[in-house]
């Protein structure tokens, strides 16, 4: 398959990706609000758990590893890969070694994880990888972001992209701007379109092909203290208007990350926008949390029982899946996961 092919697949309509690429840090905090203990073979247990669902087939078109679940063999016998290959789902893998403090600018970050990546992306190439994951930072207040955050956190997302198309692999461009903060919808608005702006000023010099590449973005919402609550609608024709603005339309999809957002309001959020799309592109979810929250509950309640966490999973990834279409609606969710 080409790039472009890769991307539209991940973005099939109906599908969307699935973001299990916690660290081994982040699902320890996961694991320790379901009482469960974080070890590798809970971390593989629950994960096998989820390729192994029906929706995977029909609802998911690739799925964002870690590094360590890359690299790990099922029970079954086959490799995590192989796996979710077998499922009709693309592997991917996260290959930027987190957010750390941007020297010179008090309080922001920048995402690390350039040195030695041409040569790691070999090595998940080789493991069944076929695109990446590499997430940048943005938080707004009064002074932030910061210019400097805002281009280098860019040019390190251009650099990445580069390097990761070199290797045949088609790149997930993720600029994060955070939902913490009292800010308003349209101060989200504003600094989103910075932020996008300068991500595909970066890309073109670098010379990335943007039809091989997906932008998991966030949604254009107020910050979580903003007094002024948004409903769907609103924060639909804003995210919309947005990406047909600043995103060029040569990228073939748009899988928005949940970004602190419930279940409930990331597949109703979604559907909102999909109901309005005009645009060429493909408009799907690359959820976590929107995707899992329900079955980590299960898998706390009893992780033996594969067939209620499953469930809940298939549910939810249902319901993502409707959203992807603009079909999801408050009746349907309601169907019954018990």
């Amino acid at each position: 398959m080409t790039l472009n092919e890769i991307a539209k697949k991940m973005c099939a309509k109906g599908k969307g990706i699935l973001a299990a690429d916690e660290s081994t840090g982040t699902i320890a905090k996961r694991f320790k609000s379901i009482n469960v203990e974080n070890l590798e073979k809970n971390r593989l247990g629950f994960r096998q758990t989820l390729f192994n669902a029906s929706a995977m087939k029909d609802f998911i078109g690739g799925v964002i590893l870690f590094d360590e679940t890359i690299k790990q063999k099922t029970t079954l016998g086959s490799t995590i890969p192989e796996l979710i290959s077998k499922q009709g789902a693309i592997p991917g893998i996260k290959v930027d070694k987190g957010a750390k403090p941007l020297a010179g600018s008090n309080e922001e970050t920048i995402t690390e994880g350039l040195d030695g990546l041409r040569e790691r992306l070999k090595e998940y190439y080789n493991l069944g990888a076929r695109f990446t994951k590499w997430r940048a930072v943005y938080k707004i207040a009064e002074k932030f972001p910061s210019s400097q955050s805002i281009i280098s956190n860019a040019h390190a997302l251009a650099r990445y992209a580069a390097l990761v198309q070199e290797a045949n692999m088609v790149p997930i461009v993720e600029p994060e701007v955070l939902m913490d903060g009292s800010h308003n919808i349209d101060k989200c608005y504003t600094v989103t379109t910075d932020v996008l702006n300068e991500c595909y000023n970066q890309l073109h010099i670098h010379k990335v092909d943007l039809k091989g590449t997906v932008l998991k973005p966030n949604m254009i919402v107020p910050g979580s203290d903003c007094k002024d609550k948004s409903n769907s609608e609103e924060i639909a024709k804003k995210t919309l208007e947005c990406l047909k603005k600043n995103v060029p339309s040569d990228v073939p999809g748009i899988a928005f990350l949940s970004g602190g957002q419930s279940e409930i309001e990331s597949s109703k959020n979604l559907n909102s926008i999909n109901r309005i799309n005009d645009s060429n592109f493909l408009i799907t979810f690359s959820y976590g949390r929107g995707l899992q929250a329900s079955a980590l509950s299960e898998f706390g309640k009893n992780q033996s029982n594969i067939e209620k966490i499953q469930k809940a999973f298939n549910h939810r990834a249902k319901m993502n899946g409707l959203s992807s279409k603009g079909e999801w609606s408050e009746d349907l969710e309601k169907e019954s996961v018990a």
